[in-house]
């Protein structure tokens, strides 16, 4: 076990853990931020996504001793500081994108990080982007047009 020194959503944070922890774990089993969810467990499948430094990275095959001083935000910490709901969250619920949901958390985060590095992708950037990031029910065209429709709210 080791300690670790963590900024989690804009906080600091300190979790003690075998250091080969994947951080979805420490997420959810130290943090209580359970909002990141287990999919596949290899990397595969996007559920686990999180952002570090803005980067969208899959925290299933992220060893917590190798976050180091990156910045970590979850599900949780992408709303606004006045708890405002990110674009991208306004404009899932506005299209219904979600059915069964589970791996709504991961797609909204990949969503984001796109959007925040290119806020005018084209269909084929936001298919791209989101390659990897698999949905069960199938909603990829729903997904699609929410990403579009945040990018064009956050444009006024």
């Amino acid at each position: 076990m080791a300690k670790f020194q963590l900024k989690v959503n804009g906080k600091p944070l300190q979790v003690e853990a075998d250091p080969s922890t994947p951080l979805l774990w420490v997420l959810r089993d130290h943090l209580n931020l359970v909002g990141t969810k287990f999919g596949c467990g290899v990397g595969a499948c996007g559920a686990c996504t999180v952002h570090l430094n803005g980067r969208a990275m899959r925290s299933c095959q992220l060893p917590v001793s190798a976050v180091g001083t990156q910045a970590v935000t979850t599900i949780e910490g992408i709303v606004s500081a006045e708890k405002e709901m990110h674009p991208v969250q306004k404009a899932w619920l506005e299209l219904d994108v979600a059915q069964c949901g589970y791996c709504q958390t991961g797609q909204i985060m990949s969503a984001v990080a796109l959007l925040k590095s290119n806020p005018n992708p084209t269909e084929a950037e936001i298919e791209s982007a989101m390659t990897g990031n698999i949905c069960r029910c199938g909603t990829y065209l729903r997904i699609k047009a929410a990403i579009q429709q945040a990018a064009k709210s956050s444009k006024k």
